[in-house]
């Protein structure tokens, strides 16, 4: 397969972001609109109980998301990078390396979240009431999340070829199978939340069966072999250092939501029962829709920044920042509006309970107030990803939910009951936008005078 670098190296800037940011942000709004599918179909014809037990699920379906992002951005930007220094056999290496970890991670975690899952559904927040409902739910999804994380590993690395719409298509198949067999097992056949998910885990294995009938032609084309000899030498303690490093940001930032929710779950389940839940449930699912253009403009930024930081194309890696932070801003500021201004009518679609809703729409409004700041935050996360800053990445990853919202949401609880958790949201929002636009404003002044420097003194020392 012949590598096409004008892309990343030639092109112009926005043009480049445009091409990859599009069928990103697609992806993932119809990525969102698949995992959503379940909760309006639960919510609207099966009840809230039921509702509160998907909410306290979510947790488990983020952590197999979480491995599936922290192989797959890993591999993706690492993947960039190589090609950048047109290293093709470490390319190969890699590219094995991925597929054997999700492999082997996503069952073994599968398999001790099924054998503990009593312990761990009641700490995730599950009553007498809500545990068989979730072990029901929850013990029928373990089986496609192997399926999912493969599928987002092919799909990344065929980002890293330019192939930009593999994703889009994978997500595509899988949310409307998701709709379709969620309507004939709900509605027409009344299977109740059983039905949810084995909807979900059929759609999984069709979406997975498309991506890999993709991916075989990058299989063929680079000629990649995986027998055990093949496994054998590509895996190394580098490879699996430089996967692992540079997906663990997004690894962190999947996870923390699903911390969070157990942190809420818990928390406002004392305050205020299964409708406390069910708010939180809700209003978390929604806002995925919010952070769709945040993340995608983001995720797309990676590879343009990865691939000229190999290069040592270090005016575009600059450019490429600050063009991708100016279009975050603006997209994710009109999103925002939408959502402010329809809060009724989407938040609608979950709740049929008129007192639930009104409570729900308030509570929204308020936790996204300050989210369009938020982009400056994904920003400096994947920036540092992409040039190979494990640590700064990793610190801001816990920065905005681990550091600041949980101890907050915490304390706001306790002073001003369930309200205080929504107070917390756009405080966190501020907080986290101010800090990484000031790490960010210090590298662009720095380190790239640093860089500059150090070639021209290159330059000279040849002449």
């Amino acid at each position: 397969m012949e590598i096409d670098s004008n892309i990343f190296a030639k092109e112009k800037i926005k043009t480049t972001l445009f091409k990859f940011a599009i069928p990103a942000i697609f992806a993932l709004l119809v990525s969102e609109l698949y995992n959503i599918v379940d909760t309006i179909y639960v919510g609207h014809y099966i009840g809230v109980t039921s509702l509160a037990a998907i909410t306290i699920a979510f947790p488990v379906q983020k952590l197999l998301i979480a491995l599936g992002l922290l192989i797959a951005v890993g591999t993706s930007t690492y993947t960039a990078r190589s090609l950048g220094e047109n290293n093709i056999s470490e390319f190969k290496r890699i590219i094995v390396t991925s597929l054997t970890l999700v492999l082997t991670i996503l069952t073994l975690v599968s398999f001790i979240v099924f054998v503990f899952r009593k312990p761990i559904f009641y700490t995730l927040g599950a009553s007498d009431i809500t545990y068989a409902l979730v072990n029901k739910y929850v013990s029928i999804i373990l089986l496609g999340g192997i399926f999912q994380s493969l599928s987002v590993v092919a799909c990344y690395i065929m980002i890293s070829l330019k192939q930009t719409r593999a994703l889009l298509y994978t997500n595509l198949i899988g949310a409307v199978l998701n709709i379709i067999i969620n309507y004939i097992l709900i509605v027409m056949l009344g299977f109740g939340i059983e039905g949810a998910a084995i909807s979900t885990v059929i759609s999984q294995i069709t979406a997975f069966s498309f991506a890999f009938y993709k991916f075989k032609n990058i299989i063929r084309d680079f000629n990649i072999e995986f027998s055990m000899h093949s496994i054998h030498t590509s895996i190394t303690r580098e490879i699996l250092t430089g996967i692992i490093t540079i997906g663990f940001s997004t690894f962190i930032i999947e996870i923390e939501d699903a911390l969070v929710s157990v942190v809420l779950n818990n928390l406002l389940y004392s305050q205020g029962g299964e409708a406390a839940i069910v708010i939180v449930g809700v209003i978390t699912k929604v806002s995925m829709f919010l952070f769709v253009t945040i993340i995608g403009i983001s995720s797309a930024m990676q590879p343009i920044v990865a691939y000229n930081f190999g290069a040592k194309n270090y005016d575009k890696v600059k450019n490429a920042l600050i063009t991708s932070i100016k279009a975050v801003l603006i997209a994710s500021f009109g999103f925002w509006l939408i959502f402010m201004f329809f809060s009724n009518s989407i938040i609608g679609f979950f709740l049929k309970d008129s007192t639930l809703l009104n409570e729900t729409v308030k509570a929204f409004r308020l936790c996204i107030s300050l989210i369009p700041l938020t982009g400056v935050y994904y920003m400096g996360i994947n920036y540092y990803q992409a040039i190979g800053e494990a640590k700064k990445s990793f610190l801001l990853s816990i920065y905005r939910e681990i550091i600041i919202f949980i101890p907050l949401a915490i304390l706001f609880v306790e002073l001003f009951g369930i309200k205080g958790t929504w107070i917390a949201y756009p405080i966190t929002d501020a907080i986290a936008a101010l800090t990484s636009f000031y790490f960010l404003s210090k590298t662009l002044r720095e380190d790239f005078n640093e860089i500059e420097i150090s070639r021209k003194l290159k330059i000279k020392t040849h002449m």
